[in-house]
């Protein structure tokens, strides 16, 4: 029961990430509104879900996971239904800001299933709910379409509305209480650091293209997140109770596990962006093929089947050969999707093939990345760890949005559709960064399946090898 809540929980937050993306055009003109505002339903959702996600994780961690669920499926729950009642674009943004206080549930599920989950499941109910979180970004924009058409875009919200209200007192009833809490108070100062310079850069790269990348708006954004970061990392280093601890971040296992996050997200969410813009345009262009909403979702149905399906065998596939290793090997297959998006994709089924492939690859990564965090912290670290990795992952899921859209519109017709060299170009560079994700996957801490199945629990039966996560392990036993 309480890996079913979990499992509802990350999906509707995975879903609403997308649900939106393909309708902003009759948002735009049901809500009587412009091109420009209406993009802040997607922006406010992001910058609102990257505050709250590590700043959800870590109070869970304090005051108890299970109670920060229900706090987090609420949010979603009450967003949700101003969304679906909106009609002005006022409140529909202020809706989707409240929706992100469900960002948290990422990092706090992983902390529940850390907590009560036995040993031996811990890696596999990982994977699964890692997965859920991947797949729910494509399945959004595969179901987006047919509920329009048989409903209205008010039911985007509707739905989930409902689903995470139940989904609220089943957690409230059902999740046990915290075991592990983290001593001390919550640190203002690092809290409001962190949400200040992660909006700035947030909307530095969401906004540049409407913008400017070079106008004073967007300079001076990053200049304040640059500034912000700095003096956010130096007042956690002097917390005596800080919010994200700067020393585990610079652990070998944390850091090289974010970093892959970062490349994984700006490759996948930028090919999710950018293939339903390729499979609409009209063949007219020399490429594409005219798809409506529905059938551009359709298309990136096997990636998500494949991506749930690899999720579910994830627990396995690391007892067996080790996570790092499944991270590598999952970077080089989707790096070899967006190959074959590259160069060829003049037919559906091709489409289709790499989307697939795609899904494997994606999915192997995200489940390993998921477990290689849970064994590299503390209990007590576990929320807010989990919220960093997921949000770094977002990070570059915008990085990766921004670049994609300024390779693919290099190069336009007279009529304002792009290139097909675009596309090309941009697919190229997307293969280049999961091979440059694979590359850093190799400088992941290998450890042995029986230390990290002991770490997961915290009760290691060889305490003299220490901390997972403090990369130390030296010898024959690092191996």
């Amino acid at each position: 029961m309480t890996f079913a809540v979990l499992a509802v929980s990350v999906a509707s937050f995975a879903l609403l990430q997308s649900l939106v993306t393909p309708v902003l055009s009759e948002i735009q003109v049901d809500l009587n509104t412009d091109q420009t505002t209406v993009t802040w339903v997607l922006t406010a959702y992001l910058l609102s879900a990257s505050v709250f996600t590590p700043i959800i994780g870590r109070i869970g961690d304090k005051v108890g996971k299970e109670k920060l669920l229900v706090v987090a499926l609420v949010g979603l729950a009450i967003g949700s239904i101003i969304a679906a009642l909106a009609t002005s674009i006022g409140p529909m943004i202020v809706a989707r800001i409240i929706q992100g206080v469900g960002g948290g549930v990422l990092p706090l599920a992983f902390g529940i299933i850390r907590d009560e989950f036995p040993e031996k499941k811990i890696p596999g109910a990982v994977g699964i709910i890692a997965s859920l979180a991947a797949v729910g970004a494509g399945v959004g924009l595969v179901l987006a379409g047919p509920i329009v058409e048989a409903l209205n875009y008010h039911w985007l919200f509707w739905i989930p509305g409902i689903v995470t209200a139940v989904a609220a007192v089943a957690a409230f009833f059902v999740v046990p209480a915290s075991p592990v809490r983290t001593p001390g108070k919550i640190s203002v100062l690092p809290a409001v650091l962190l949400s200040a310079w992660l909006v700035c850069l947030l909307l530095a790269l969401s906004q540049g293209r409407s913008w400017g990348w070079t106008s004073g708006r967007v300079l001076g954004l990053i200049v304040a997140a640059v500034v912000l970061a700095v003096a956010w990392v130096m007042v956690e280093e002097r917390s005596e109770s800080p919010l994200i601890d700067m020393t585990m971040m610079r652990l070998p296992a944390v850091w090289t596990t974010n970093l892959v996050a970062l490349l994984v997200g700006f490759a996948m969410y930028a090919s999710f962006g950018f293939l339903p813009q390729f499979t609409q345009t009209p063949t007219e262009a020399g490429y594409g093929f005219g798809a409506s909403i529905t059938e551009s979702g359709l298309i990136l149905l096997p990636s998500s089947v494949t991506m749930f399906v690899v999720g579910l065998l994830s627990g396995t596939f690391v007892r067996l050969i080790g996570p790092k290793t499944v991270v590598v090997i999952g970077s080089l297959i989707a790096a070899s999707s967006m190959a074959i998006l590259a160069f060829a994709h003049d037919e559906k089924w091709e489409l289709y093939v790499a989307n697939a492939i795609m899904g494997v690859g994606v999915g192997l990564i995200f489940a390993c990345l998921s477990n290689l965090i849970v064994a590299a912290v503390p209990p007590e670290q576990t929320g807010v760890a989990s919220g960093m990795n997921a949000n770094i992952r977002t990070i570059g899921g915008s990085v990766g949005a921004a670049v994609m859209a300024s390779i693919v519109t290099a190069s336009v017709f007279p009529n304002g559709l792009p290139k097909e060299s675009g596309y090309t170009n941009g697919f190229i560079m997307l293969t280049i960064a999961f091979v440059v994700a694979a590359l850093v996957a190799l400088l992941i801490p290998r450890v042995k399946r029986e230390v990290i199945e002991e770490h997961l629990v915290g009760e290691p039966e060889h305490p003299e090898l220490g901390m997972v996560a403090a990369g130390t392990l030296v010898g024959d036993k690092s191996e």
